[in-house]
């Protein structure tokens, strides 16, 4: 699926659009904002939901090869951060939903997509 094509869908916004015809291979999503749980336990291809808005969240989207970042709750990333996602090919989305929200609407979409 394409960055573009998930922020419609879900109802979020892509803050780098020059990203939206990037193509991302979803592995379903993990939420979490404690930095080490994240590098313990999300996965390739998962889509990170967090409230996290510094440059880490970026490093560990770059290190575990991540698909993307949501950040939740109308969090909007500190200075240099989408400069950098940019350069690395993360896709960055903003949603004003909190965590179960976005959870229980990709658990939905990728179930619909199971059938």
């Amino acid at each position: 699926m394409k960055a573009g094509e998930l922020a419609q869908l879900m109802e979020m916004e892509l803050l780098l659009p020059d990203m939206a015809g990037q193509e991302m291979a979803l592995e379903g999503c993990y939420i979490g904002d404690l930095l080490s749980n994240v590098m313990g336990k999300a996965k390739t291809g998962q889509l990170w939901l967090t409230v996290m808005t510094n440059i880490n969240v970026l490093a560990v989207a770059q290190l575990l090869e991540l698909s993307g970042i949501v950040l939740l709750e109308d969090n909007k990333p500190v200075e240099g951060v989408l400069e950098r996602a940019a350069e690395e090919g993360i896709p960055v989305f903003v949603t004003k939903e909190p965590a179960y929200r976005m959870a229980v609407r990709f658990y939905e979409w990728e179930s619909a997509l199971a059938k």
